[in-house]
């Protein structure tokens, strides 16, 4: 686009006008539709709330621990916050694990347009299996997911043909706490960065 493309006339910041009221509207019935998510926890609260998750992952998922057996870190967001109306969004943030010590904090964040209505709350677990993929986290700044490292989803049926002997590189995604009116659980697109919570 070019600056010429932008009308100074009266009629053409009417037809400019129209599509961001909409947008407004749009934001307001989803911040009305959003459960209140915690927002920048403190260091001890994403360790806390990681450690749930982790336990209840492995509890109710044998595979999630058999990856865990071979992974060279985990990436944990316990606690996803997704919703929408027209606009959407998503956001949460977790603690990445290595030989079970936390070593970075990170939030993930998601946009998306269309048809969309509901809220939903969720979490998932990046089981990484390589060192390249460990580095590309580390090293990009904002990891769009999608982009990068191999992820394949773990749902029931992958779930029960894993072993540790079949298992690839790349990285490993477990969906887990699924709350709310919204399909599909999708992360593609989203932004993982990393953060400094508080002490």
């Amino acid at each position: 686009l070019t600056m010429n493309a932008c009308s100074n006339s009266t009629s053409g910041r009417r037809t400019a006008a129209l599509p961001l009221t909409v947008v407004w509207l749009a934001l307001a019935a989803l911040t009305l539709c959003l459960p209140k998510p915690s927002l920048a926890a403190t260091a001890a609260e994403i360790n806390r709330d990681v450690d749930s998750a982790l336990q209840t992952l492995y509890r109710t998922t044998p595979a999630a621990r058999q990856v865990a057996k071979v992974a060279k870190g985990v990436l944990v967001f316990p606690h996803i916050v997704k919703g929408g109306l027209i606009i959407g969004g998503q956001y949460g943030e977790g603690a990445l694990r290595v030989g079970g010590k936390t070593t970075g904090y990170y939030k993930t964040v998601a946009a998306s347009y269309g048809l969309q209505a509901g809220a939903q709350t969720f979490g998932y677990a990046l089981f990484f299996l390589d060192n390249a993929s460990m580095g590309y986290l580390k090293d990009s700044n904002g990891w769009e997911v999608g982009v990068g490292p191999n992820i394949v989803i773990m749902d029931e049926g992958t779930a029960r043909s894993f072993s540790t002997t079949t298992a690839q590189s790349g990285v490993y995604a477990f969906f887990f706490s699924q709350k709310g009116l919204m399909a599909g659980l999708g992360i593609q697109g989203s932004k993982i960065s990393q953060i400094q919570p508080e002490r």
